[in-house]
């Protein structure tokens, strides 16, 4: 016999068998790094074609594009082609750049993953093999980038290149592979493990999850409002320094082409000064060259800065004037931002359905303790600082040596500022939105509903008006009810038609308008111990009319058994004898009975014909029954 060898080697068959999807992942990872080079290839390609001094070939271009594509992911580079013949270091880095590769590593790492939409479709990829074929990929075509440029007039500095790339590479393709899982809570409080148990216990307390999500919500929307007011800061200053700007753009360069790219550079930094004028706002401010910063209070930029027009929007040397102190406005509303997210996080509400309606407060989880709104607070305050320090330290830089080798804001003064203006203004405020959704709580709490319960008290006031009815009318026909023992009364029957009718008409209600007044409220109101003897309602009037139509005909005619006269026992009976004077009595008794419980609205109904009392329609007819001296054969 022959063993047949394996199509593939053991190793390789092995690393498929374990690793499903790992190739999948590294192309998609090799893509995502392709289009990102592709896209800023297409671009400087078409400004060098129509630029009318081309000064290289297309391989200059194509240098240049690679290394603007890893200046975008926080890269150094070195400037040699300069007048001094000393090379210069470029490391401001354009942010509107880095969102490109982080969205494509970020949708490459989602894809990879695999995820079935159908919950009894294929297993997905395992996020390890996902993240790593994505970033393995991804490096492997940043390290053949930097390996083509590094020999250029514009080159990055490999001590970047091995730190900056691989992070930015391996943080996008995380956040994707986490996206692609639904983002779970498992991994993220996994990771602050490797915190001491103390740090992690004073910082989070024993339910990471609930605060560490409402702190991260809460500082993203500071960290907005703050990137925001920004950007507000700078277009105010570029209108009020709208001439030198202008002037600063035209002197820069010649011909729409150069214009063009100065353009183009311009939108790309736009990012970086929303972040330079957050930091202004702070109060630390930015520096524009060693030793000169620029914040509310004075302003000293370096006096040979190059013209750009951004930098024409930086305010004038000098002290600060109350326009400029009025930005303190910025963090001030970020504050409160981070307050009220806190706060909403802290007394949660019912929540509102289609119609406008909010649920109970019972539903919803319990309030926070004022404490513990307290140190989510400076949780979101931290948690902003940390956001606002890595942009940043990424929107700044150095442009050259001496004078311009320090560019944008430091980044722990950013940070420190931005902890500190959010919990000194956030503190009262949390405490203030905190107190006032919970007295908003206990008034929704307290408060009747008035929708979806209408039927309901329709129903109950039918039904306690029918019984009040029919216990009225009972107790003032007691004595004729006495006379007929233990026969069953049309006014009864009313009420057991009318008391089933409103059941019913409760039990639709119900369930029509979803959970009824017991289970909405924490205590129920207590029943009117007087109610009405008669409602007039709609309900309540067809169900009286209806017992009255039922009581009032005739035994044939509503389907009740008539009743049977006993038979005479001895003897024929004499007609002109007693009992048929009282079978004459009975009949007329009987007719004006009948009308008086039709002018009266009450009625009497049989339940066996034997029931019969003195007075009934059977009298009381036979010898046995008959008194003395009323026989045939008696005398007289």
């Amino acid at each position: 016999m022959t063993a047949r060898r394996p199509s593939l080697s053991p190793l390789l068959q092995r690393m498929l068998d374990r690793s499903p999807g790992l190739g999948a992942s590294l192309l998609g990872g090799a893509v995502a790094a392709g289009l990102g080079l592709g896209s800023l290839a297409v671009l400087v390609l078409a400004l060098w074609i129509s630029s009318p001094y081309p000064d290289s070939g297309p391989g200059g271009a194509l240098h240049v594009a690679a290394a603007l594509w890893l200046l975008a992911h926080g890269v150094e580079l070195v400037r040699t082609d300069t007048l001094s013949g000393a090379p210069l270091p470029v490391g401001v880095t354009p942010l509107l750049l880095l969102a490109l590769p982080v969205w494509l590593l970020h949708r490459a790492a989602r894809d990879a993953t695999d995820v079935p939409a159908e919950p009894d479709g294929p297993p997905p990829v395992p996020a390890r093999t996902a993240w790593t074929g994505v970033v393995l990929g991804y490096l492997g075509v940043g390290g053949a980038a930097a390996l083509y440029c590094s020999g250029s007039e514009l080159r990055p500095s490999w001590p970047w290149v091995t730190l900056c790339l691989p992070l930015v590479a391996a943080g996008a393709a995380a956040s994707g592979v986490w996206a692609a899982h639904g983002c779970p809570r498992e991994p993220v409080l996994r990771l602050l493990l490797v915190l001491p148990d103390r740090l992690r216990l004073l910082l989070f307390g024993s339910d990471a999850g609930p605060r560490l999500g409402a702190a991260v919500r809460a500082a993203g929307a500071g960290t907005a409002v703050l990137s925001g007011g920004g950007a507000l800061l700078l277009a105010a200053s570029l209108v009020l320094h709208g001439p030198a700007a202008r002037a600063s753009f035209l002197q820069l360069t010649e011909g729409w082409t150069g214009r063009f790219a100065v353009l183009l550079l311009g939108i790309a930094l736009i990012p970086n000064a929303a972040v330079w004028s957050a930091s202004y706002s702070l109060g630390p401010g930015f520096t524009l060259g060693t030793g000169h910063l620029v914040h509310p209070l004075a302003s000293d930029p370096a006096p040979l800065l190059p013209p750009f027009p951004l930098l024409a929007a930086v305010p004038d040397a000098g002290p600060g004037t109350r326009l400029n102190w009025a930005v303190g406005v910025v963090p001030v509303v970020a504050g409160v931002t981070v307050a009220w997210f806190v706060a909403r996080a802290a007394v949660r509400l019912g929540e509102r359905d289609e119609q406008g309606r909010r649920a109970p407060a019972t539903a919803s989880p319990a309030p926070w303790p004022a404490g513990r709104t307290a140190g989510v607070l400076v949780l979101s305050a931290v948690v902003c600082a940390g956001f606002l320090a890595l942009l940043a330290a990424l929107s700044g830089g150095p442009l050259g040596t001496a004078a311009l080798s320090r560019f944008g804001p430091v980044w722990w003064q950013s940070g420190g500022a931005t902890a500190l203006w959010i919990t000194v203004t956030g503190l009262p405020v949390v405490l203030t939105v905190r107190g006032w959704r919970l007295w908003r709580r206990k008034v929704h709490a307290r408060a009747v509903p008035v929708h979806g319960t209408g039927a309901r008290r329709t129903a109950a006031r039918a039904a306690a008006g029918a019984a009040a009815g029919a216990a009225a009318r009972t107790a003032a026909e007691g004595t004729e009810g006495s006379a007929k023992g233990s026969t069953k009364t049309a006014a009864q029957q009313s009420k057991d038609t009318a008391g089933r009718t409103a059941r019913g008409a409760a039990r639709a209600a119900s369930s029509s308008t979803g959970p009824g007044e017991d289970e909405l409220y924490d205590f129920v109101p207590a029943q009117d111990p007087f109610p009405p003897a008669w409602q007039h309602d709609d309900l309540a009037r067809a169900s009286r009319w209806a017992a009255l139509r039922e009581a009032s005909a005739p035994p044939e005619l509503s389907g009740r058994p008539a009743a049977k006269e006993p038979a005479p026992t001895e003897g024929p009976a004499d007609e002109s004898a007693t009992g048929g004077k009282s079978a004459t009595g009975d009949e007329s008794a009987t007719d004006d009975e009948s009308g008086t419980d039709e002018a009266t609205g009450t009625t009497e109904k049989d339940e066996a014909p034997d029931s019969a009392g003195p007075t009934g329609s059977a009298g009381t007819a036979g010898p046995a029954a008959a008194p003395e001296g009323s026989g045939p054969g008696s005398t007289p």
